[in-house]
């Protein structure tokens, strides 16, 4: 009995792979798979970021490798796969947490601006879920976790062009669940309320826009990045083997509340 929840959550000698892995999220799912005795590959398009999240595992006593990729590039996201494989023989985890936000007004979103934002979430999110998961299929198992949002629907205000993004992930995720079922590849999606960074406070958050967050969010504060964990732990192990399309908010209650 006292080993059943090692059986059941248990995640020794898997391999993650996370996009955006030096990110205020997924660093910190990054560093929770690590401590649950996964390989974790830190990838994120700025280097120092991924070293400094591998360095924090290591420093831990776990096992990391950070890499450099830029995840609107396929070929990229090969590369890594290649050096990953190469290294653990195979990849169980797939995290997509690449992406980029800007709070311009809709009228003003220049076309750059609008494909860079895209990219960054859907197309990035696309390349990880074909390299990966043809693996995965070939293997005939493995998890991918998509970040999606509470922005997903209804949209947010402020964040027109990750709006659509984020619903584009939540719709890529559920079409990919249904197709690679067969295959025992679960694909979910996370749904994050707000666990906001030094940048989107400054960028996005005013005194007034955070009383309508707070106010409309049931458990009335922001999250905690580490309050992602048992989600990503969940979705991650055997113990969601029959979780496949879902889209799992961890959010204070923000997505049922109305009135």
């Amino acid at each position: 009995m006292k080993d059943y929840l090692t059986e059941l959550f248990g995640l020794k000698n898997k391999t993650a792979v996370i996009t955006g892995g030096g990110g205020h999220l997924c660093g910190e799912m990054a560093y929770a798979l690590a401590r649950a005795d996964v390989f974790v590959a830190v990838v994120d398009l700025r280097e120092e970021k991924a070293i400094a999240v591998k360095e924090r595992i290591e420093n831990a006593g776990g096992k990391a490798m950070a890499l450099s990729a830029d995840a609107t590039r396929k070929e990229d996201h090969l590369r890594v796969f290649e050096l990953v494989a190469k290294t653990f023989g195979h990849i169980d985890i797939l995290i997509n947490g690449a992406g980029i936000n800007a709070p311009t007004p809709v009228l003003d979103i220049p076309v750059e601006e609008w494909h860079a934002i895209i990219d960054s979430h859907v197309t990035a999110t696309l390349f990880g879920c074909q390299i990966f998961g043809k693996h995965m299929i070939e293997r005939r198992k493995g998890s991918i976790i998509n970040l999606s949002s509470a922005s997903s629907g209804p949209p947010l205000s402020k964040a027109f062009t990750y709006s659509v993004a984020k619903a584009g992930i939540k719709n890529l995720t559920q079409n990919l669940a249904r197709e690679w079922a067969p295959y025992n590849v679960r694909v979910n999606a996370l749904r994050p309320g707000f666990f906001p960074t030094e940048w989107s406070m400054k960028n996005f958050i005013t005194p007034e826009r955070e009383k309508a967050i707070l106010g409309h969010t049931p458990m009335g504060r922001y999250g905690k990045p580490e309050e992602l964990v048992g989600a990503v732990l969940l979705l991650s192990s055997d113990a969601a083997g029959f979780v496949t399309g879902a889209e799992i908010a961890v959010d204070g209650g923000f997505t049922c509340m109305t009135i």
